[in-house]
């Protein structure tokens, strides 16, 4: 959304925390690629622990 509509948070909330520039939605987009790419590796090590288990 953010690629599309920059200043999406000014328009649906009504506050400007950025003074337009994009800035907090930018920081919202990182702090999510993030927590993704931090959850992905945790489930990746999981998975892997509980296949390792099932084999022996």
């Amino acid at each position: 959304m953010t690629l599309i509509w920059p200043d999406w948070i000014e328009a649906v909330f009504g506050v400007d925390p950025d003074q337009r520039s994009g800035a907090l939605e930018w920081a919202i987009v990182a702090v999510a690629l993030c927590a993704t790419l931090t959850f992905s590796l945790l489930a990746r090590s999981e998975y892997r622990g509980a296949r390792a288990l099932s084999t022996r």
